[in-house]
């Protein structure tokens, strides 16, 4: 059993030692380890006071990215409505001249029917005369041969334009 209790020597010896590895690591290595870990806690602070600062800013970004994409939108949506815009104005603007143009195309040719249908009735109406004319004049030919009929026609031609 000696083994398994120790010896009053051993247990002094054991405390020694303990205490002067616990004043050595005290008075050197204590110091250090908690600079140490003083430093790595600052480290870790300021690396996740970075990691926050980044989210922060990434989030502003995000937030920038969706206000620049919704101005963009709004901006090709003004675009495409203003194009559409002058379509429909260009199309109607042409719509507008075929229509004028079309207008002028039927007045004018209104107008060369009338001066053509004024033509053709000047021209029926001068064959008309001379047609009228020429069938006078031969149907005075036969019936005038004779001097008597002459003289009988002129007398009566003279005595209605007294009357009028």
């Amino acid at each position: 059993m000696d083994l398994v209790t120790p010896g009053i020597g051993m247990i002094f010896w054991s405390t020694l030692f303990f205490l002067v590895l616990l004043f050595i690591l005290g008075k050197f290595a204590w110091p250090a380890i908690l600079t140490a870990v003083k430093a790595r806690n600052e480290s870790i602070r300021f690396a996740l006071d970075a990691a926050n600062k980044a989210k922060e800013e990434m989030a502003q970004l995000k937030a920038d990215n969706e206000k620049i994409l919704a101005e963009a939108k709004a901006e090709r949506d003004a675009l495409f409505k203003e194009a559409k815009q002058v379509k429909d104005k260009m199309i109607a603007d042409a719509k507008e001249k075929a229509a004028e143009e079309a207008n002028k195309l039927v007045q004018s040719a209104r107008e060369a029917i009338r001066t053509e249908k004024a033509a053709a009735l000047n021209e029926m109406k001068e064959q008309m005369t001379t047609l009228s004319v020429d069938i006078a004049e031969k149907i005075l030919r036969v019936k005038l041969g004779e001097s008597k009929a002459q003289k009988k026609l002129v007398d009566k031609l003279i005595n209605e334009a007294d009357l009028n």
